[in-house]
């Protein structure tokens, strides 16, 4: 999450907003983000339900649930998923910063 927080205001100007979920209860949760002060939205899900509804790969001999990134488009559409498969597999910042730029340009040219 380090990661996101450096490059947060670069998705902000792209109109992004990123969501993190988690998997500690509510009270662990809201603790860790007050204390990291993460500028970003967070979702405790203890019982895993949000991480089924997007297939988010929970394996404890990986210390837990593996990194999943989904890009949603503001129709509601799956544009980008990415299911890592150990914690340090996460998509490089380029690659979607590109994809919403992307995105942006075909919302703006569907407008014109």
């Amino acid at each position: 999450m380090a990661q996101l927080r450096q490059r947060y205001n670069e998705y902000a100007r792209r109109g992004a907003e990123i969501i993190v979920v988690g998997p500690e209860n509510h009270e662990t949760f809201a603790r860790h983000w007050r204390r990291e002060r993460f500028p970003f939205v967070g979702v405790p899900d203890p019982d895993h339900e949000v991480a089924d509804l997007y297939d988010q790969e929970v394996n404890p001999l990986k210390l837990g649930r593996m990194p999943t990134v989904i890009v949603i488009d503001r129709q509601g559409r799956i544009r980008f998923q990415h299911h890592g498969n150990s914690m340090k597999d996460i998509p490089a910042d380029e690659k979607l910063l590109g994809l919403l730029d992307r995105l942006n340009e075909e919302e703006k040219a569907v407008v014109e």
